[in-house]
């Protein structure tokens, strides 16, 4: 009988060792790229003693990695971009749903989960960008209006493979509707004045280069390449404010399903939301704060304030498939 007790013991001082040891350590798969995070990361670390253990990879990876490892997993977060991608890491059933007073205080509605299964962290807007000496704030106005014949073979774009492309068309067809919107995308295609590029990056310097003459890129890969060279002719002008606002996406986080931290990674996601954390983590790259009562960077508030819409960003996971399907047929490539 005594052996019977001591061995109890030693089975109870083992597991109860593994579980303060887990709550010291924390385990985030992240799309957001190291360089981004990683002094983010190290800070809490400072302030909480602990230890934040990350990978980063493509977000498709990602998620793909923690449904293979199921409940063996060691993620206890997943950070990725792109409402769309964190719509379907829920839907895959990754993801458990977090009840925080904290986030819902700190994170306005439409930039997280309506079942609290993921959280908006930052903000980007996908907006319109022109070259200077060809375009004047005057001649802009919506997505829709670059679908006209205005704008024939002066628009460039980024691949529709793309999946902030898929998101913007998503909440396009929310928004419009979905024959209106294939309109627009059929008069996006026929006023390209290239073929669709692999990223932003390539359409705002093919834009300072005069290869076109307005395009549609996230505001991060404006500020990127206007902080290295403020010469080039490029300005931001935020689209739809006649209507229903600028189309918005985040970077954002949610707990994934099979940790075995979540207390701890709850207090995480808190203090990402909070003031101090939201600061390095917009900054980082050029975005905005999901919480309001932080204000921008300098270089970002200084392309102006904005109307956005304030639709829910579910819609654009919800509505992925039919965008996919629907720049296919109109032959947005």
């Amino acid at each position: 009988m005594k052996k019977a007790v001591i061995i109890l013991l030693s089975v109870m001082v083992f597991f109860t060792g593994a579980s303060v040891a887990a709550q010291d350590e924390l385990v985030v798969y992240s799309a957001r790229k190291e360089h981004l995070i990683k002094d983010l990361f190290g800070q809490y670390e400072k302030e909480t003693g602990v230890k934040v253990t990350y990978i980063t990879g493509k977000a498709a990876v990602l998620l793909q990695r923690i449904l293979s490892e199921g409940e063996g997993t060691k993620a206890d977060i997943l950070l990725t971009v792109d409402a769309g991608n964190l719509w379907h890491a829920a839907q895959k059933g990754v993801l458990e749903p977090v009840n925080s007073p904290v986030l819902s205080a700190n994170i306005p509605a439409h930039y997280r989960d309506p079942a609290n299964m993921w959280f908006g962290l930052s903000v980007r807007a996908r907006t319109i960008v022109y070259n200077t000496n060809k375009v004047t704030p005057g001649d802009l106005s919506s997505y829709e209006a670059l679908a006209g014949a205005d704008w024939h073979k002066r628009l460039l774009l980024r691949t529709s493979k793309k999946v902030y492309n898929q998101s913007l068309v998503a909440m396009l067809i929310e928004t419009l509707g979905r024959e209106k919107t294939e309109t627009i995308v059929k008069g996006w295609v026929n006023n390209l004045a290239a073929p669709p590029y692999s990223s932003d990056t390539k359409v705002l310097e093919a834009l300072a280069a005069g290869q076109g003459d307005v395009g549609v890129v996230n505001t991060y890969y404006y500020g990127r390449l206007m902080k290295k060279n403020p010469d080039l002719p490029l300005g931001i002008f935020w689209a739809d404010q006649a209507g229903s606002g600028v189309h918005v996406n985040v970077s954002g986080a949610g707990v994934v399903k099979y940790s075995g931290n979540t207390a701890q990674a709850v207090k995480f996601l808190e203090w990402l939301s909070g003031k101090d954390a939201q600061k390095v983590f917009a900054d980082a790259n050029m975005e905005y704060p999901v919480n309001t009562s932080v204000t921008p960077h300098d270089f970002v508030k200084g392309w102006g304030d904005f109307k956005e819409n304030r639709i829910n960003l579910t819609k654009a996971g919800e509505l992925q498939a039919e965008a996919i399907k629907l720049m296919d047929m109109a032959g947005y490539k």
